[in-house]
Parts: C-alpha cells; sequence; structure tokens
C-alpha cells in the first residue's frame, strides 16, 4: 500500500496523459543543450489543474538553479533549455536535475507531491579525444519501476502507460549509432528517438562523433607555420641565388 497510494494519487492528480521529450543536442566539442518540453493533456479535469502547474513549476525553478531557460508556447506546455559546455557538464547537470534529494523534492514540490514516486536517473559520458574529432560513448539507465505496482509475484498490476509517454533523443553533428540498448531507438537523420518504457527499466548507450575545434585550431596553426617557414625558406633560397 506504501507503494500504491502515490501512484494513485498522481492517478488522481493527472488523470489525462503527459507527453515528456527529452533531447539533447550536441553543436560541438565545447556546446550542447539539455532539451525537454512537457506537454499536459487537456482531459486534465480543472480542479486538478493546479497540482499539474505546481509539479510544472517545482521542474522549471529545478531548471533555473542550474543556468537552464523556460519558454511557455502555450498554457499546457513548458519548454525547458539547460545548456552545458561537455560531456562532464552534461551528465552532472543531468543527474542533478533528475535526481535531487528528497529535501530538495520537498522544497520543489511540498510535502505532498514530493512523496510521489521518483525516477531513478544515471548518466556517464566518457570523452575520447583524436586531434581533430572526440568521440563519445553515452550511457543512461531511467529506472522507471518505481512509478508501475507489481504484485509479489513481479506482475504488473497498475501500469502507468496511459499516462505517461516519453521519448528521449539524441542529436549529433555527425553520426551516431546505438550500443546495447533497451528499448532498441530509432535512428534518423543523425539522430536517434528511444521511445522509453513506463515501468521499466531503461537503458539507452550510444557512440558518436564531434568535431574538436581546439584539435582543428593546432591543426591550422601549424599548417599556417608551416607555409610561413617554407615561404622563408623560398625567399632566403632566391636571395642566396642572386
Amino acid at each position: 500500500m506504501r507503494r500504491l497510494l502515490p501512484l494513485l494519487l498522481l492517478c488522481l492528480c493527472l488523470t489525462g496523459c503527459i507527453q515528456y521529450d527529452v533531447g539533447i543536442t550536441y553543436d560541438s566539442q565545447t556546446h550542447g543543450e539539455l532539451v525537454q518540453r512537457i506537454r499536459l493533456d487537456g482531459q486534465i479535469p480543472a480542479a486538478r489543474r493546479s497540482t499539474a502547474r505546481a509539479w510544472l513549476d517545482g521542474l522549471e525553478q529545478q531548471a533555473r538553479k542550474l543556468g537552464g531557460k523556460v519558454r511557455h508556447p502555450s498554457k499546457q506546455e513548458s519548454l525547458i533549455t539547460i545548456p552545458f559546455n561537455n560531456g562532464k557538464d552534461l551528465a552532472a547537470k543531468f543527474n542533478r536535475f533528475f535526481n535531487p534529494s528528497q529535501e530538495e523534492r520537498r522544497q520543489l514540490w511540498g510535502p505532498d507531491l514530493a512523496e510521489l514516486p521518483a525516477i531513478a536517473a544515471r548518466m556517464t559520458v566518457r570523452e575520447t579525444n583524436l586531434l581533430l574529432v572526440q568521440r563519445n560513448r553515452l550511457s543512461l539507465d531511467l529506472d522507471l519501476r518505481s512509478l508501475a505496482v507489481r504484485g509479489a509475484d513481479g506482475r504488473l498490476l497498475v501500469s502507468p502507460g496511459g499516462l505517461l509517454d516519453v521519448d528521449f533523443n539524441l542529436n549529433t553533428p555527425w553520426g551516431v549509432r546505438s550500443v546495447d540498448s533497451t528499448p532498441e531507438p530509432k535512428l534518423g537523420n543523425r539522430q536517434l528517438t528511444w521511445i522509453l518504457q513506463p515501468g521499466e527499466l531503461n537503458h539507452l548507450e550510444a557512440v558518436f562523433w564531434v568535431p574538436s575545434p581546439l584539435g582543428l585550431g593546432t591543426v591550422a596553426i601549424a599548417v599556417i607555420v608551416g607555409i610561413g617557414a617554407l615561404v622563408k625558406a623560398l625567399l632566403e633560397g632566391d636571395g642566396g641565388v642572386e
């Protein structure tokens, strides 16, 4: 019952579906954005909209603490953008946003909403510099099992699938491929899209490449220096002949 009551509270408060799109866009080795688009279904009863709004306000407040910005394309939609500088910064901000402490949850949402099921998320990004390019391996575990209610035998009793629809997108400037992901993603133009499974453990992993401005700058400087040395040598050679 301790696990069932929070989920029933969520069902009562947020009757209808929540569309939650999470996207990571890498522009370069040193810049990218974590973008979240949250839409509340119009079927949410008017009496419960204040609860839904309080939940969204908490997410927006958490994003602003991480240097993020918030826009509202419509009354039922929030667009949250959090910039990051590199893979380490991305992982740190992502993990902090999705794993607030219990005290932070109470500050953001109050004692009632703070007791709703938490989503356990853990991201790591391993970066390997190869002069002109950087190889990245992103790994993400999203444990959504706390949103479901299971019996003693492990069978699913209450599924959150009708309440929560979550997509995760990874956009890169160059190619990207999935590695041992569950569920399997859809591959688009330099983009991977996972449709997450509420009530299940989701493992997302991908390898992708981004250009290295530092490496490209180093090569450009070396080329300029080399050309300068060559021109100087040619001029000195011409002077010696005269």
